[in-house]
This record gives C-alpha cells, sequence and structure tokens, in this order.
C-alpha cells in the first residue's frame, strides 16, 4: 500500500482569550494507506475535528504540512469527500436530486448523473425512495443520502466526523455495518472520527488514539479483528481484550485533561 493522506509535525492554534492562543493540535504526525479505515478517537476537545478540517482543506495548519498523495493541501481539497454529524441536505431536492448535485456541479449530463445517483442509492439501500424529499425520511435515512452524495462524487478519500453520533444506537449499529460493507467493496480510504470506543472497534482497520488538549497521538493499534466484521464480534474475548486497552489509553488522558481543567486547591472558591 501507499501512503495517500499524512500530516507532518501539524500544530494548529486558534487565538485564544486574553491574547495567549490556544493550542489545539501540537507536534502531530500520521500517515494514512490506501484504502484503510482509521478511525481518531479521543475525548472532546482533542483536536480530532480540527485535524479533519485540515485534511478537507478548511483550514490550514499553524506550523507543518497535510499532504495529500505528498503534495500540500493550501485550499478546499475536492478529493476528499467531508461527512458531517448533520446532514446537511438540501430539503427542497428529492433523494435523487441530492444525490446527484455534486455530479451536476462537474458537468455531468443528465442520464450520466441519474445513472450514477442510481447506483450509490441503491449501495445504501434506499430504492423506492428516490422521489422522497429529506423531511419524509428518518435520521438514519437523511445520513445515507449524505453518503450516497459522498460516494457519487467519487472522492479518493471519505473524511467522517462522527456520522452516526446523532442516530439512536440500533441505526447507528445498523449504519455502521452498512459503511463497512460499503468499504469492502469500494476500498475508499476512510478518515472517521469518533468518540465511542466501540464504533472505532467494529469499524477501523487503525485507531488512532488522542490525547486530551493540546492534540497528539498517544498510540496506534492495530485491530486485528477478522472480516467481514459484524456487531456480534463483541461479544468474542478478543473484543473485549482489545477494548480494555484502548479503555485503558483513553482514561488516563480524560484524567489528565480532568485535573488540568482542576482549579489548584488554594484557588479562591466562587461565592454567590
Amino acid at each position: 500500500m501507499s501512503t495517500i493522506l499524512s500530516a507532518h509535525r501539524v500544530t494548529k492554534s486558534f487565538p485564544g482569550d486574553g491574547g495567549a492562543p490556544l493550542v489545539a493540535i501540537h507536534d502531530l504526525s500520521l500517515e494514512i494507506e490506501e484504502g484503510e479505515f482509521v478511525c481518531l478517537l479521543g475525548a472532546s476537545g482533542c483536536g480530532k475535528s480540527t485535524m479533519l478540517s485540515m485534511f478537507a482543506g478548511f483550514s490550514q495548519p499553524t506550523a507543518g504540512q497535510v499532504m495529500l498523495r505528498g503534495r500540500p493541501i493550501t485550499r478546499i481539497e475536492p478529493r476528499c469527500g467531508m461527512v458531517f454529524q448533520s446532514y446537511a441536505l438540501f430539503p427542497w431536492k428529492t433523494v435523487r436530486g441530492n444525490v446527484a448535485f455534486g455530479l451536476k456541479m462537474q458537468g455531468v449530463g443528465r442520464t450520466e448523473r441519474n445513472a450514477r445517483a442510481q447506483k450509490f442509492i441503491d449501495m445504501v439501500k434506499l430504492s423506492g425512495f428516490e422521489e422522497r424529499y429529506p423531511a419524509e425520511l428518518s435520521g438514519g435515512m437523511q445520513q445515507r443520502v449524505t453518503l450516497a452524495r459522498i460516494l457519487a462524487a467519487d472522492p479518493e478519500v471519505l473524511l467522517m466526523d462522527e456520522p452516526f453520533a446523532a442516530l439512536d444506537a440500533m441505526t447507528r449499529q445498523i449504519m455502521q455495518e452498512e459503511l463497512l460493507a460499503i468499504h469492502e467493496a469500494s476500498r475508499k480510504t476512510t478518515v472517521f472520527i469518533t468518540h465511542s470506543i466501540d464504533e472505532a472497534l467494529i469499524l477501523a482497520d487503525r485507531i488512532v488514539v488522542m490525547s486530551a488538549r493540546p492534540g497528539r497521538i498517544k498510540a496506534i493499534l492495530p485491530n486485528p479483528l477478522p472480516h467481514p466484521r459484524h456487531v456480534s464480534v463483541q461479544l468474542s474475548p478478543e473484543y473485549a481484550a482489545l477494548k480494555a486497552q484502548v479503555w485503558k489509553l483513553v482514561e488516563s488522558e480524560i484524567l489528565a485533561h480532568d485535573e488540568t481543567a482542576r482549579p489548584p486547591k488554594d484557588a479562591p472558591r466562587p461565592t454567590h
């Protein structure tokens, strides 16, 4: 395999209160291989979404470089398709219209774009809903439309920022299995952000555990659980052992973050 997406000694800071910068990510380096499914896992505020934003070209690092196929990403990168937690669908367009929208913007003719849209509507199991509008769909179905729209545009990399976080537990598991099936069929390089250890274990080829802010790489763990992977793997002793290992890493960062966020013992108590 060859490296498709990489970060080299990336630091990202933002203006903070009182003039001191807020460092979201510090000196982070990571290589993602073509066809991999990588999960970025960590507590809130560790810089996961910031890193994904730089891979998409929505923002630039303060120091270091993010690269696609060895070339710096310096602007919004159309070869990296982003799926957000919110569904971001056009409410006035049907399922078919939403899925075909990116193809229309690319200048693809109506017959071809409708055929390609149908292919991905079928892939996410929404056949029969082509003429429905987003308001007529459940949350899980709307996220399927979002995924189909990104896949139809055929990006080289899928960037997914907690796309299933707003779904109920059962729908979330179904969507995880559907995404795994799509990934195994397409081998589309995928970078997926999650707070959920279980979600990372079900989906990832590798799990990147990030430290508390400023975000750094705490550990990179290969996921040896066999494919095709089903949620029933959660009942295996191998799964339990790997989950315990990941939890130990994540827990130490949560505790460290809580300790630094806690006021010192001699700090004055608030008065009411």
